[in-house]
């Protein structure tokens, strides 16, 4: 039965996700034809080619010979439109396409520049320059183009695409050296509507197929997941040591109320005893594939999470079964993360399961009774937004944003530098590199931000109505979670009296300043 659903699942990823491609291929096709409509173009931005040779010719494509194009096509492709203006005053513009065997005649022995590479952010261009002194006559005496113009002021070629090797040639009118001219090409092609046509319904197609395998993939999955309070398999030797959560450390601003209503979603990670110096410089690289694996499982965690929507909508319940498969995707990306990149806190290999197990790092959510029809509406994205600005300020990377001098109208954007979180955590790694020794501090410090972004990532996921508390919870565990102590039994971390006090009958081990229990 697992098996069954582990290949509904897989094929119900891989339909989906080509039907998603296709359909947002089919919608790109469909606004461009739109563009076209009244005979619109699709145009390049309008820029200045300028050399001192007396022609500037397209490039001959990588590869191809005259001899290699096709017969006449079957269909109409479509149509190219090349608008140039003279730059040199006094001066016509003559531009025109022609067979490229008959302007390689025509330019023999005269100096000209081929035109190699053309970027437009920012506007930059490659010539070949093919050296000669032979003085060419005026370009429109010639009798082998197919389509041409030639002027003063703005110029428009406009011409039928034809199978064949062709060249595009602009020149001053006169065939004198020098020139400047103001060029931008445009296309447009009839093909683009029935692209779009055959994209659409193929996605759809892929969609419906797709989809509900993916939804009996999950749920099946789900229905073998244990449901939250089930025992887990007890960790195989010396049990981990414990991040501190002596009660007496808490900040005073930690009210007993909050104490004694912690967060349904709860996340944990202790720290191995004994980690590897070195062994994080290459954990990213060991764990590719889980990276791989988890881009999947992302996918159909947004897909369960939409059909979810549905059914909180109209039945103020989420399926149980996609809901433990989503934890369970929560529960995998915690597991990796945790060992790759975000805490660094184990040199233990994650296993492949969405199901609970002994690693060291876990994440729980309690599965709600019911859900609000209203706050689906709003929560994933409005009532949010606070703690999303948040949890992009601690994961986002700077962005510089500049201007070049020679294109001013344009603004470029790149990103650098390092995220507040990511920061903290090369931190942690270098003097675990240096000391042999990861700061409990820090690690605290780590998987609080860690169980923020969790708890966000919940309520986000329409996975609990309750909001996500404003609140660093430091340490490896939440707080109300069982945790073990110093004779590997489970207690239940006390609340905090509102004066401060540590209750006489508190079950939790004596703490010393330094964090170790």
């Amino acid at each position: 039965m697992k098996a069954r659903s582990i290949t509904m699942l897989v094929f119900g990823i891989l339909f989906s996700m080509l039907g998603v491609g296709l359909l947002f291929g089919g919608i790109a096709a469909s606004w461009v034809n739109a563009l076209q409509n009244d005979g619109g173009y699709l145009t390049s931005p309008r820029e200045r080619f300028a050399v001192d040779s007396s022609a500037i010719v397209s490039a001959r494509a990588d590869g191809i010979r005259g001899d290699t194009y096709p017969g006449p096509l079957p269909f109409d492709v479509g149509s190219i439109r090349i608008a140039a203006e003279s730059a040199n005053p006094g001066k016509d513009v003559f531009v025109g396409i022609a067979p490229r065997q008959d302007v390689d005649r025509y330019l023999s022995g005269s100096n000209y520049s081929e035109l190699r590479e053309v970027e437009f952010r920012p506007f930059r261009t490659e010539y070949r320059e093919v050296q000669g002194t032979t003085q060419l006559s005026a370009p429109a005496d010639q009798t082998f183009w197919v389509a041409s113009a030639a002027g003063s002021g703005e110029r428009n070629l406009d011409w039928k695409i034809e199978a064949g090797d062709w060249s595009v040639v602009v020149m001053n009118a006169d065939a004198s050296p020098g020139i400047s001219a103001d060029l931008q090409a445009g296309f447009r092609s009839e093909l683009f509507g029935p692209i779009a046509a055959g994209l659409l319904a193929a996605g759809a197609i892929l969609l419906i197929l797709g989809v509900p395998l993916l939804i009996f993939g999950a749920q099946g999955l789900g229905r073998h997941a244990p449901h939250p309070g089930a025992a887990v398999p007890a960790a195989s030797g010396p049990a981990p040591t414990p991040a501190f959560q002596g009660t007496a450390a808490q900040p005073a601003g930690i009210t007993a109320a909050a104490e004694l209503a912690p967060y349904p979603a709860r996340l944990r990670g202790d720290l191995d005893p004994v980690l590897s110096r070195w062994m994080w410089l290459v954990k990213w690289f060991l764990a590719i594939p889980h990276f791989i694996v988890l881009f999947f499982l992302w996918f159909a965690f947004v897909v369960v999470t939409i059909i979810a929507w549905f059914a909180i909508l109209f039945t103020a319940r989420y399926p149980r079964s996609l809901f433990n498969f989503n934890v369970g995707v929560l529960r995998w990306s915690w597991r990796v993360s945790f060992y790759a990149y975000s805490a660094l806190g184990t040199d233990r290999y994650p296993p492949f399961t969405l199901a609970r197990t002994d690693y060291p790092a876990d994440f729980e959510v309690d599965y709600p009774g019911r859900l609000s029809r209203g706050l689906v509406l709003v929560k994933g994205w409005l009532l949010a937004l606070p703690h999303l600005i948040i949890v992009g300020a601690l994961t986002g990377s700077s962005t510089v944003r500049w201007t070049d001098p020679d294109t001013p109208g344009v603004r470029y954007e790149t990103g650098t530098g390092f995220s507040l979180f990511g920061f903290l955590v090369l931190v942690a790694a270098v003097i675990l590199l240096f000391s042999g020794r990861y700061q409990r501090p820090l690690f605290d410090l780590i998987l609080g931000f860690n169980r923020w972004i969790y708890r966000v990532i919940t309520y986000v996921a329409l996975m609990r109505d309750e909001y996500p508390p404003f609140r660093l919870d430091q340490g490896a565990r939440d707080i109300g979670e069982l945790r073990p102590d110093a004779n590997n039994s489970s207690t239940l971390r006390a609340p905090v009296p509102q004066d401060g006090a540590v209750p006489p009958e508190s079950p939790l081990p004596p703490s010393d300043p330094t964090g170790r229990t």
